[in-house]
């Protein structure tokens, strides 16, 4: 997969939250954190590794498909305060590496798939290849970055 930037203010912030045990409240390290984001989405991937350094995320471990390992990248990226991920995943059926695009003021599902494909009416897979991330074809926001795949 390699490094991937990011716009470094534009992500979900995710720093600075506590948790809560039932006797006290408990600090939370960064790398948890950001485990946690990949995590919450349901990713599987074994034996993973976050470690964040500066504002550069590297992530280890292994994705069962490359759509996972580029998904993995997405969900760490789009966090406020990061500016690249390295992702170091290794792929065990391995496929064509999508493109990303980081989405601009004014844009839309169907204005990018238009730009990407030719075809506005193509935006559902754009939409399908940024599931769990994207929520709603029209909840995306300026410095976003999402994942395309090939037509």
């Amino acid at each position: 997969m390699g490094l991937i930037s990011f716009l470094k203010n534009k992500g979900k912030n995710i720093f600075g939250k506590e948790e809560k045990t039932a006797t006290k409240e408990v600090t939370v390290s960064k790398e948890q954190q950001l485990k946690k984001e990949v995590e919450r989405f349901g990713f599987s991937v074994d034996d993973m590794k976050v470690q964040l350094q500066g504002e550069q995320v590297t992530v280890t471990g292994k994705a069962k498909d490359t759509a996972t390992a580029e998904r993995v990248s997405l969900a760490l990226g789009n966090v406020d305060g990061i500016s690249s991920v390295d992702n170091r995943l290794t792929v065990a059926a391995p496929t064509v590496e999508a493109k990303y695009y980081t989405v601009k003021d004014g844009d839309s599902l169907s204005k990018i798939s238009k730009a990407m494909y030719g075809d506005p009416m193509k935006y559902e897979q754009i939409f399908e290849a940024n599931k769990p991330m994207l929520e709603h074809p029209d909840k995306i926001y300026p410095g976003q970055t999402l994942r395309i795949p090939q037509a």
